[in-house]
């Protein structure tokens, strides 16, 4: 593989005595430790002058080292033309937003059309090679008819930021909801944990301590409408199907959920009115610390047609 100039440096002193992959990965903070440890076993690292392939190696302040990262390869995906509407661009990171329908990536039933094959044609030549391939740095995902905002890596160093925000939950992410009936208490907070269901394997479902991922929501009413409410989701942990699975738990179902609603007539008549045939979700908010310039990021996406319309309609 192709490889840019090395990266050169010194060894800090704050990595005296730590292995080579973490202390490297101190070095060069754009680099994951996983990715410093296969170029390790690759023979791409040299310290003071010589080849080094073990990663456990320890290490002494003030050596030179020298890494030579290759040019990642392209990702096996096609780059496709499809618009996107993008809420905020600069050289590290973008913001999309999602329209519903649109799939995030990849996958059996959807080889292509997706949100990374627009990416990949949109950041051309301007994306992360974590793990060595050039990819669009996908740190979070939202389902494919749930509509909203969604932030994308371009460089490994967003990447490695943003997904470390993820991680510790520190990322502000609000949905609006529409939900069947009236929830009580109007506000409130759904923690349980969630995984694959054992009836089901398309659906996610809470399940036991020792199984699934721990998941919190917090969950604000904001408009009485008939038969249902529209209430703000904060989402202080991000699993798979949270919202859905949170909301449908406590007895008040998404609207328009194809897998965890089953809505009385008169709701489906008006979803038949509204033609609305998704859930009822719309990622509305996204903050956080923008992972190479720190300042503080906060965006909004209006409602899109289809919900202020079935919005519209349930006020009547």
């Amino acid at each position: 593989m192709p490889a840019s100039e090395p990266r050169t440096g010194t060894i800090p002193a704050s990595a005296e005595g730590q292995r080579l992959d973490a202390g490297l990965a101190l070095a060069e903070p754009d680099l994951s430790r996983e990715r410093i440890k296969a170029l390790i076993l690759q023979g791409a690292v040299t310290v003071d002058g010589k080849p080094v392939t073990r990663p456990s190696v320890k290490l002494a302040a003030g050596a030179r080292y020298a890494i030579a990262v290759p040019d990642a390869l392209p990702l096996d995906a096609q780059a496709q033309d499809i618009a996107l509407v993008v809420v905020h661009e600069d050289p590290h990171l973008l913001v999309i937003d999602k329209p519903a329908g649109l799939v995030v990536h990849p996958a059996a039933g959807h080889a292509d059309g997706t949100l990374v094959n627009a990416l990949l044609h949109h950041c051309a030549g301007q994306l992360s090679g974590i793990g060595g391939v050039a990819r669009p740095g996908i740190v979070h995902r939202i389902d494919k008819d749930t509509s909203g905002l969604l932030v994308v890596a371009k460089t490994d160093a967003a990447h490695l930021g943003l997904a470390a925000q993820f991680a510790a939950h520190t990322i502000n992410r609000r949905y609006v909801a529409i939900v069947q009936g009236r929830p009580l208490p109007a506000d409130g907070m759904v923690r349980g944990n969630i995984g694959r269901s054992d009836h089901d394997r398309k659906k996610m479902a809470l399940v036991g301590e020792g199984r699934g991922k721990h998941a919190v929501t917090h969950y604000t009413t904001e408009e009485r409408l008939v038969g249902a409410t529209r209430v703000e989701c904060r989402l202080e942990t991000g699993r798979t199907h949270q919202v859905r699975v949170h909301m449908a738990s406590i007895g008040h179902a998404l609207l328009g959920d194809p897998l965890y609603s089953k809505p009385p007539k008169a709701l489906r008549n008006l979803l038949k009115a509204a033609d609305f045939g998704r859930q009822a979700l719309h990622a509305q908010r996204l903050g956080f610390i923008h992972p190479v310039t720190g300042f503080e990021c906060d965006f909004f996406s209006p409602i899109p047609a289809d919900m202020a319309e079935l919005l519209t309609i349930m006020r009547v």
